[in-house]
C-alpha cells in the first residue's frame, strides 16, 4: 500500500531528541510512505514514489498530516470501580497525601480491583483502550498495581497478556505491586504499620513468583516486563525503593520509578544510578537529579495530566530539562483517581501550556522519545524503512493544530501494522 499526498508527512528519524535537540519532526511536504507485510518499506516524495511504484494500492492523505503513532509510556490501564467520589472530596479541600493516608486513593482503587473477576477487569480495560486507539494511541506501557498481593497482582499481569494478545493497541507490560503500602501493612487498612514487612515481599517473593510465572505464561514476550516503584511520601522511601529495583535488577528486570511527584526524594538520581528506562513524574524534581539525569540514557516521561488533575500548580520543569540536555517523553498517567484520560492529545495540550513545549517538541517527546522510554525506539516511535507501520492519519494539514487545538479528535485514520482503521465518532472501525 502507498500512503500518499501527505500535506506534511512527519519521519521524526534519527532516534530519541536530547535535550534542545527536541523538536526535530523530519518533514517532507507532500510526502508519502510504501507499506508492505505490516513494515515502512519506503519513504519520499509523492511525485518520487509513485513514479517508482505505478502498481501499488493506494490511500489519499490529501489535506492531512501522516505522522507516527503515539506511544504512552505510563498508564494504569487496567483497575475495578472508580473514585468520582474522592475527586468531589479533592474539591471540597482535601489533599490527595492525605486522601492515601486515610485508606482512601490507591488502596480505595485496590479493594474494588481485588473483587473484581478478570472477566470484569478485561470489559472495564476495552473501553480505555479503544479510546487510546481511536486518539491516535499505537502502543502503550501499562501497569499493574492495584492488588498489592500476589494473587491479584498476577491476575492483572494475565488480563493485561489478554488485552495484548487481542489488539490492535500493542502494550508493553509493568509489574507495580509496589504502588502504595497493602493495606494490610498499615494501620488505616486495619492491619499492622509495617511498611518495611511489605517491601520485603515485594522484593523477596513477589519479583521471584513474577518472574517465574511470566517465563511460564508469556512464552513469546522475549523480555521480562518492567519493574516499577512509588518513591514517594506516604508510599515508598529512598531506602524501600533501592531494595525493590536492586532486587529487580539482579533477576533480570528492566526497571522504572515513579518520583517527585509531591517531594523530592531522590528517586530520580536513584533510577539514573540503577540505570533505570525511565523516571515518571517528576514534578519536584532538584536541580541536581536534574543534571544526574541529564548524564544518563533514563528517560524523564512527563505526566501533566496528573497536577492538572489536582489543580496543582506545579508541572515537570520542563524548560530546565532541555537546557540541561534530558531526554524528555510525555504520557498519559491514565489512572482512577489522578488522571483519567486517554488521550494522548490532550496531553500534548496540556505540554505546549503548562511546560512551554512547541507543538514539534510535544510531538517527538509523544512519538520517538516516549518509544525509548519503553526501549521499543528500534521498532517503532518514528517513520522509517523497516520500521512497524504504525501511523495516524490527522484531519488537518498541519501539525500545529496538535497542541493548539483540544478537546476534539484530530485523528482520522489509525494505522496499526500496516492494517487501516477508521475513526468515527471517537470510536473506530476497520477501513
Amino acid at each position: 500500500m502507498l500512503i500518499h499526498s501527505a500535506t506534511q508527512l512527519l519521519t521524526i528519524a534519527g532516534g530519541p531528541q536530547r535535550g534542545r535537540d527536541l523538536g526535530n519532526l523530519g518533514m517532507i511536504e507532500d510526502g508519502a510512505v510504501l507499506v508492505r507485510d505490516e513494515k515502512i518499506i519506503e519513504i519520499g516524495s509523492t511525485p518520487e514514489m509513485r513514479a517508482k511504484h505505478p502498481n501499488e494500492p493506494t490511500l489519499d492523505a490529501s489535506g492531512s498530516v501522516l505522522m507516527p503513532g503515539f506511544v504512552d509510556p505510563h498508564t494504569h490501564l487496567i483497575w475495578g470501580g472508580d473514585r468520582a467520589k474522592e475527586f468531589e472530596m479533592r474539591l471540597e479541600g482535601a489533599k490527595y497525601l492525605d486522601i492515601l493516608a486515610a485508606g482512601g486513593g490507591i488502596i480505595s482503587t485496590v479493594r474494588e480491583t481485588r473483587k473484581a473477576s478478570i472477566e470484569s477487569l478485561l470489559a472495564q480495560a476495552r473501553p480505555r483502550l479503544m479510546r487510546m486507539f481511536s486518539t491516535g494511541t499505537t502502543t502503550a506501557e501499562a501497569k499493574t498495581g492495584y492488588g498489592l498481593q500476589t494473587a491479584t497482582e498476577l491476575r492483572l499481569l494475565k488480563a493485561l497478556l489478554a488485552l495484548d494478545d487481542e489488539g490492535p493497541l500493542e502494550l508493553a507490560i509493568t509489574f507495580l505491586g509496589a504502588h502504595a503500602i497493602a493495606p494490610e501493612f498499615t494501620l488505616s487498612g486495619a492491619g499492622k504499620d509495617d511498611p518495611q514487612g511489605y517491601t520485603d515481599l515485594v522484593s523477596e517473593t513477589m519479583l521471584p513468583l513474577v518472574k517465574e510465572w511470566w517465563e511460564t505464561h508469556a512464552p513469546r514476550h522475549e523480555n521480562l516486563p518492567f519493574v516499577d516503584i512509588f518513591c514517594e511520601t506516604s508510599a515508598f522511601d529512598l531506602a524501600q525503593s533501592r531494595q525493590v529495583l536492586e532486587t529487580a535488577k539482579e533477576l533480570g528486570f528492566p526497571l522504572k520509578i515513579h518520583a517527585d511527584e509531591f517531594d523530592n526524594l531522590g528517586g530520580a538520581s536513584l533510577a539514573a544510578e540503577l540505570g533505570a528506562v525511565s523516571a515518571d513524574h517528576l514534578v519536584k524534581t532538584s536541580d541536581e537529579d536534574i543534571a544526574v539525569l541529564a548524564n544518563s540514557e533514563t528517560v524523564a516521561v512527563s505526566l501533566p495530566c496528573t497536577p492538572f488533575g489536582l489543580a496543582e500548580p506545579d508541572y515537570t520543569p520542563a524548560q530546565k530539562m532541555l537546557d540541561a540536555g534530558v531526554i524528555l517523553a510525555l504520557a498519559t498517567d491514565c489512572n482512577p483517581g489522578t488522571a483519567w484520560n486517554e488521550s494522548m492529545q490532550f496531553v500534548l495540550a496540556l505540554a505546549c501550556r503548562s511546560m512551554k513545549l512547541t507543538p514539534a517538541q510535544a510531538i517527538v517527546a509523544a512519538t520517538i522519545n516516549s518509544a525509548y522510554a519503553i526501549r521499543r525506539e528500534d521498532k517503532i516511535g518514528s517513520l522509517e524503512p523497516g520500521k512497524q507501520a504504525d501511523m495516524l492519519i490527522l484531519s488537518v494539514p498541519d501539525y500545529r493544530q496538535l497542541g493548539y487545538r483540544f478537546g476534539t479528535n484530530l485523528v482520522k485514520k489509525v494505522i496499526k501494522c500496516g492494517r487501516v482503521y477508521s475513526v468515527d465518532m471517537g470510536y473506530y472501525q476497520t477501513a
